[in-house]
């Protein structure tokens, strides 16, 4: 009985150890994922920003004469 609650308690303190590794990286993950989120919002509007500039640009130009 002492040997299987010894082993019960040795297999409880590795869950706690891999759960808290776990929720350690979901964290880094999340934050990761928060950057990346932004940075592709930013991305995106640059890139919204560029298509009317050049639309802008394009619409100064002559139109061509067949």
């Amino acid at each position: 009985m002492e040997n299987e609650l010894s082993q019960l308690e040795s297999k409880l303190a590795q869950l706690i150890q891999v759960s808290g590794h776990l929720r350690a990286e979901n964290h880094t993950l999340r934050q990761e994922l928060a950057q990346a989120l932004s940075s592709n919002r930013l991305c995106n509007d640059k890139l919204e920003s560029a298509k009317l500039r050049m639309e802008k640009l394009l619409s100064t130009l002559p139109e061509e004469i067949s």
